[in-house]
């Protein structure tokens, strides 16, 4: 069965795009979990019944991420710029932080009983394995 699905970019359009036939959303990505839980009560209040899942994509490297934020309009939370400064000599060790950050989002957004994941892993296994591991370790599927 062909499954209509939208990425979901802010506002409550959600709402307009579940009347015209799409049964499921994908955010972009954020990096606040607090700014999706906000999202998905407006959603619901809205009327939105059709599941959203969310979208994280680990952050890699200054540059990468400085792109993410001017290209899709998210903020950065506190505890990234201080990742940020403190790596900022260290593009090895800010890569694997921007990876567990992303992990710890996926963890606690599961908790949160989110209706789906979705990790932007830009063809590269090591961070769809780093997902899938963080992900089993706190027993969500």
């Amino acid at each position: 069965m062909y499954r209509k699905w939208v990425y979901v970019n802010g506002g409550l359009t959600a709402g307009a795009k579940q009347d015209a036939g799409a049964d499921f959303f994908i955010t972009q990505l954020f990096f606040n979990n607090d700014d999706f839980y906000r999202f998905r009560e407006a959603a619901e209040s809205a009327g939105v019944a059709a599941p959203i899942s969310c979208g994280i994509m680990p952050f890699l490297g200054k540059s990468q991420i400085q792109r993410m934020v001017f290209l899709c309009g998210s903020s950065l939370p506190v505890p990234i710029i201080k990742l940020l400064a403190k790596y900022e000599d260290d593009p090895v060790a800010l890569r694997q932080a921007g990876i567990e950050y992303a992990c710890n989002q996926l963890v606690d957004l599961g908790r949160h009983g989110v209706n789906g994941l979705h990790v932007y892993a830009m063809n590269q296994p090591d961070i769809a394995c780093a997902a899938a591991e963080a992900v089993a370790a706190a027993g969500l599927r």
